[in-house]
């Protein structure tokens, strides 16, 4: 797991206009954001301040739960429909590009089409195509939903304990094949606690827990998960949880319960907050100008969640030689910061910005809206 280098929505008491809650749309512009970050600076402490992949599989398992209140063949179709043609889309550029690198695929390039597998790829290349375990994930947690919803519902809280058990046995008692298939399942076990968290806090399981047992229990799997990444430092050359699936389930699974508990114990929403503040004596009395920006954002960074996702390590890969040709030229080399690690930053976000004006679009046209350059 460490070759992946990983960093990707529910039902609540409070919503935002237009059915958003402004609370989870938060916690995935973080995510992404934090991906973003990780990738251009290979922080290893970045996982332990904010594991976005465990909040963005318990969003969407939230989602999901919220969803299968439909028959569930329609939901698993709408799902793929709006996940498969950005992927195309980005899949393309990076398919023709490998094959004009003079890559050669066999059979598996099936999993470009549908990412059930690992799509292949050259190494040329793999900074591009190795991302895509998360919808390879994704997918799988997507067609299980089904089963794994009915199965929770049966007893909910043992399930949701037990579906650490998956990561513990592949770590203790069985090592998975060191194939596809075997990194497919360590996924897998990595994040399904937090997908079944998302299932837990749809059906309100979180809110009737009690305090004291949710928080104590949160910290223990901090503790465990923390505890694992640095004492197995030596094993696996680092304590960055990315590369240590046993520690990153465990710390997710801490981190994101106490997110979520959050959202359900004290009903936090942003949009709640703002009309708390135009009732107030004080907004009646001094109308302070909030901006709008960081909403915006936000909201940005949710309709183009997939476009930001799979394009920001090619921007990343894109802003390296882009910044080499502004050496080139006296004053930039004079007054850019050329050599810092922050100027490639906002070269890369300047780059996302780019393909989310070009393919953002597939998005809108994936979930049968109206296409449009920012949403």
């Amino acid at each position: 797991m460490g070759a992946h280098s990983k960093g990707a929505a529910v039902v609540v008491t409070t919503r935002g206009r237009g059915g958003r809650d402004h609370y989870f749309d938060t916690l995935r512009a973080l995510a992404l954001v934090r991906v973003v970050a990780y990738h251009a600076f290979c922080w290893p402490w970045a996982g332990l301040v904010f594991p976005s992949m465990g909040v963005m599989f318990a969003l969407g398992g939230t989602l999901m739960a919220k969803s299968l209140e439909r028959p569930a063949p329609a939901v698993i179709r709408g799902r793929l429909r709006r996940l498969l043609p950005p992927f195309w889309c980005w899949g393309v550029v990076v398919v023709v590009a490998m094959l004009l690198r003079g890559w050669m695929p066999g059979w598996q390039i099936v999993f470009w089409v549908v990412p059930l597998g690992d799509p292949p790829g050259s190494a040329w290349g793999e900074q591009a195509w190795e991302i895509l375990w998360y919808l390879r994930t994704y997918l799988w947690l997507v067609l299980l939903s089904p089963l794994l919803l009915r199965v929770f519902r049966l007893a909910p809280v043992p399930v949701l304990l037990l579906s650490l058990a998956p990561i513990v046995v592949l770590q203790f008692v069985r090592q998975p094949p060191g194939n596809r298939l075997g990194t497919g399942l360590v996924d897998l076990a990595t994040y399904l606690f937090c997908w079944v968290l998302g299932f837990a806090h749809r059906d309100g399981v979180l809110g009737r827990s009690k305090p004291a047992a949710v928080v104590a229990l949160s910290f223990a799997a901090l503790s465990y998960g923390g505890w694992y990444a640095f004492a197995h430092r030596a094993e696996y050359g680092t304590y960055d949880l990315d590369d240590i699936p046993l520690a990153q389930a465990f710390w997710s699974a801490g981190f994101v319960t106490l997110l979520m508990y959050a959202k359900t114990r004290f009903g936090t929403d942003s949009a709640e907050l703002s009309r708390l503040a135009r009732l107030s004596l004080l907004w009646r009395l001094r109308r302070p100008r909030w901006p709008r920006w960081p909403s915006r954002l936000v909201g940005v960074l949710n309709a183009r969640a997939v476009t930001v996702y799979l394009w920001h390590e090619i921007a990343l890969v894109a802003a390296v030689p882009l910044i080499d040709r502004f050496w080139e030229v006296p004053a930039f080399e004079a007054y850019l910061p050329l050599d810092s690690q922050w100027f490639l930053l906002g070269v890369v976000w300047a780059l996302i910005a780019v393909f989310v004006l070009l393919f953002g679009w597939v998005e809108d046209v994936a979930a049968r809206k109206r296409p449009r350059l920012l949403p």
